[in-house]
């Protein structure tokens, strides 16, 4: 029987950042000490003028083929919400940008933070379908773009950022079951109303202010902050659960627990309600900010390079926000 596992991982953030004093300079009202204490975000990478999350993938990318055979590739999956183009797809262009053969697949898909998780299930049945031997699955995000100049509250949380991983074929199945989900319904509570063909982009869309004194447009992204807490906090524990019953362990057999680095109250209020104890759990948007689909590949990279875990660790990976949307599954590293 194929089976799969993941081969190599790595990542690239932009060059330029954001600290909170700089923020604090744009907002004087900004309580940088709140901010770190609640957010658990220092500083975040942001992409520059012309720098597209195609720009970041093709660096993510270069990074993890410096120690794999790039004719080795035989299908590319790019997961990104801040494209170049409506079309053509963005993994074609990244083919060409990679010089991969052409006898390969590649696709994109429209996804956040459940995103890497999602990628993972796809390769998997690439890799169990005898479609693909060996699977590039990028994650880009350039989330910076979408934000208003003056949306306080987005701007202290949202980083860019790019990751590139290699889903294999092996011998001993290491990408264990997974447990996905949607709710549609909740699709205005993190969104970007205007620039598709819903509602094409206004040239000056009427400003909004929200109770906490963030000014977006519908231009701009818009996220209902307590909505998107009572969702994750009504889902995801339960899905935790599912995901442990469905692979037949307990949270004993698991070595460690990666969820997508939302912020730092979130995180602290999902290990309690899940008991996860803290020696076993990731919480690290110090340097990166929430980058979206990018945070839970540059978890896995940084607790490998930590030795927070190490291999042959079982590993839960656990996705979830803008869909709504979530995904889970467990991995032996």
């Amino acid at each position: 029987m194929v089976a799969s596992k993941i081969s190599q991982l790595a990542y690239y953030l932009p060059t330029a950042t954001l600290s909170n004093e700089e923020l604090q300079k744009e907002f004087p009202e900004l309580d940088i000490d709140k901010t770190e204490s609640k957010l658990g975000i220092k500083k975040r990478h942001i992409s520059a003028q012309n720098e597209t999350a195609l720009d970041l993938a093709v660096k993510a990318s270069e990074n993890v083929l410096s120690n794999f055979d790039k004719e080795a590739i035989d299908f590319v999956i790019l997961c990104t919400q801040s494209p170049d183009y409506f079309l053509p797809t963005s993994a074609c262009i990244l083919q060409d940008r990679l010089q991969l053969k052409k006898d390969i697949g590649a696709l994109d898909y429209n996804l956040g933070c459940s995103g890497f998780v999602y990628g993972l299930a796809m390769a998997k049945g690439l890799i169990k379908g005898n479609i693909a031997s060996n699977v590039l699955l990028v994650t880009a995000e350039t989330y910076s773009k979408y934000l208003h100049k003056r949306d306080r509250g987005n701007r202290s949380i949202f980083g860019d950022g790019a990751t590139a991983t290699i889903i294999s074929s092996s011998d001993k199945e290491q990408i264990m079951d997974f447990v996905l989900g949607t709710d549609g319904g909740g699709k205005d509570k993190l969104i970007v109303h205007n620039g598709a063909m819903r509602n094409c982009t206004e040239f000056a869309a009427e400003e909004v202010i929200d109770k906490s004194g963030n000014i977006t447009s519908r231009n701009h992204l818009m996220m209902n902050g307590p909505d998107i807490f009572n969702f994750t906090i009504k889902n995801i524990p339960q899905a935790v659960s599912q995901c442990l019953s469905k692979n037949n362990i307990t949270l004993e057999d698991i070595d460690f627990v990666i969820f997508h680095q939302a912020n730092k109250y979130i995180l602290e209020y999902l290990r309690k309600k899940t008991k996860i104890p803290e020696s076993k759990f990731y919480i690290n948007l110090e340097n990166t900010g929430n980058t979206v689909s990018c945070t839970i590949p540059i978890a896995i990279q940084d607790c490998l390079n930590s030795k927070k875990i190490k291999a042959g660790d079982k590993v839960m990976l656990v996705g979830f926000g803008v869909g709504l949307s979530w995904a889970m599954t467990v991995v032996e590293i």
